[in-house]
């Protein structure tokens, strides 16, 4: 699915499959957390250089994470906003213990009781 989604319902299962590795997985969660917490700290202390920090270390935890473990090109590229709404998604997925049968349904897993490192 080189092309773009018409819809998210589409992209969400493309989004997973780009992150079928769970070292790649591994390393957006902790870019979106670190990240968010970034965000947050700049917000609260009103230190507004440091805002731009966030999307630094968001996206360069995934960039690093595509090119060398998943070796692909970031999803970033074909829907930024469905991108950064799916970062956000599977992070509080995989946090919430709700994320395997997703990489199931998506393809990335063969069976709802294979190990997701999740």
């Amino acid at each position: 699915m080189a092309e773009r989604s018409a819809t998210y319902q589409q992209f969400w299962p493309f989004y997973l499959r780009e992150h079928a590795e769970a070292g790649t997985r591994y390393m957006h969660y902790a870019g979106t957390l670190i990240g968010t917490t970034i965000l947050l700290a700049a917000l609260l202390t009103q230190t507004w250089w440091a805002v731009l920090l966030w999307p630094l270390t968001g996206y360069g935890f995934a960039w690093v994470s595509h090119a060398f473990i998943e070796r692909n090109k970031p999803a970033t590229f074909i829907h930024p906003f469905w991108s950064f709404i799916s970062d956000y998604r599977m992070t509080a997925l995989a946090f919430t213990g709700r994320l395997k049968p997703e990489l199931v349904k998506a393809g990335v897993l063969d069976h709802p009781h294979a190990h997701a490192a999740e």
